[in-house]
């Protein structure tokens, strides 16, 4: 959520800075600002409101002190019309206070300046790209006839047990994503990151937190009997722990990595986009989260940026970094770097981490706080990234380690399969 005062000391700058984003925010600007005047408004109605109170009720108590009953009781009339007024000037300003609230929540956040304009992922830039493109054999297949000619991942008995979107991992690829699980988390904790094991439900204090409410709120899975939300991400609940905490300078920068499940409804998802791995309703992911001083978290995206590729590196894995543009960014990011994987066989690019700065944003709405070396208390920044979402990864290798013999692993996983060969 953008600070309120930012918005009014610089509307003009945060229409413009939205529309980057393709997010014509003017009505909703303005809508805030007469909110945000009418609550000042009432606010000051009710403070005056108080004062006349305070100040007849010692008037009041003078006179029954000079046995002036008569005039006193005049005066007690006039507080219990004060007291009405104070009643309904108090519904007025927390009705005016939740609407600009709700209003507020609809606002994204703003884009970097440097993010570059633009509508579709066409628009993206590539900052970066590595690694060789495998050549494979000319009959060589996507991960989805791998899986069935290694009984690897059963689609239909997934689509059986809860749908389609779930899949079933089986033998060496079961193995294969524990391994993956492992190996990630280990290369996190060697990076300096602290291991959490988050919950994966949630309430909605949460989700609003983060940003996925009320945005997302209908790509989320929802139990309702007890008002929780299954986690689209471990970002929801890592970050959380920090909502309504306080934290000191010398505390920066908090680094956590949690595995999590993930589970996205994806309403909409049709295609090619969605064949296999490709999009999935259940999926595993390794997720880095950091608190950073708003000083240092730009450093701390491009750390994030290049310990994420030196995952895909070590997984031998060709990849590129593109930067979004406006109209590829998410609701609540200040600016995204999407980390794609070659496909060999399906000859297409695979996203398969998201990297961002959210400034304030989320900690605005959570109240996530830290004390500056003079005392004075300023909002932290929010950074997370996958490292590594499992599905489009268990495809790359799948797909681009494929040979006459088997399915090669890469060096850096055999340890942690204990097999060099799927076959």
């Amino acid at each position: 959520m953008l600070v309120l005062q930012t918005i009014r000391e610089n509307p003009e700058e945060i229409i413009r800075r939205l529309a980057i984003k393709n997010f014509d925010a003017r009505e909703l600007i303005f809508t805030i600002i007469a909110l945000d005047d009418k609550r000042k408004e009432t606010q000051k109605m009710l403070d005056d409101n108080l004062a006349q109170s305070n100040s007849l009720a010692r008037e009041i108590g003078n006179l029954f002190k000079a046995g002036k009953t008569e005039e006193g009781n005049l005066l007690k009339e006039k507080t219990s019309e004060l007291k009405e007024l104070a009643k309904e000037l108090s519904v007025t300003f927390e009705a005016t206070k939740k609407e600009l609230e709700e209003v507020l929540v609809k606002v994204p956040n703003l884009p970097h300046p440097s993010i570059p304009p633009g509508t579709t992922p066409e628009d993206n830039e590539i900052v970066q790209q590595e690694g060789d493109f495998p050549v494979l054999a000319d009959d060589a297949v996507p991960h989805w006839d791998l899986a069935a000619k290694y009984n690897l991942i059963d689609f239909a008995l997934g689509n059986k047990i809860s749908g389609a979107g779930f899949p079933v991992y089986k033998g060496k690829v079961a193995r294969l994503q524990r391994a993956l699980i492992n190996f990630f988390l280990d290369q996190a904790i060697q990076a300096g990151y602290e291991e959490i094991q988050p919950p994966y439900l949630v309430n909605a204090a949460s989700g609003y937190g983060t940003g996925q409410l009320p945005d997302k709120d209908g790509q989320m899975y929802y139990a309702p009997v007890d008002d929780l939300y299954l986690i689209p991400t471990a970002e929801v609940p890592v970050t959380n722990l920090y909502r309504d905490v306080i934290l000191k300078e010398s505390d920066f920068p908090v680094k956590n990595v949690a595995y999590s499940s993930c589970f996205r409804r994806e309403a909409g998802s049709y295609g090619k986009d969605v064949r296999g791995l490709n999009r999935l309703h259940q999926f595993d992911k390794v997720e880095v989260v950091q608190l950073a001083h708003p000083d240092k978290s730009y450093e701390v995206l491009e750390e994030m940026r290049l310990y994420v590729s030196g995952l895909l590196r070590m997984l031998e894995l060709p990849f590129r970094v593109v930067k979004l543009c406006g109209g590829d960014m998410s609701f609540t990011s200040a600016m995204t770097y999407d980390m794609e994987v070659w496909s060999a066989a399906q000859k297409r690019w695979l996203e398969v981490s998201s990297i961002s700065n959210f400034e304030s944003f989320q900690s605005n709405r959570m109240k996530l706080r830290f004390k500056d070396d003079t005392g004075k208390t300023q909002l932290a920044h929010t950074l997370n990234g996958s490292a590594l979402a499992l599905p489009r990864i268990v495809a790359a290798l799948l797909e681009n380690n494929q040979t006459a013999a088997g399915i090669k692993m890469p060096a850096a996983l055999v340890k942690y399969t204990g097999f060099e060969m799927i076959d």
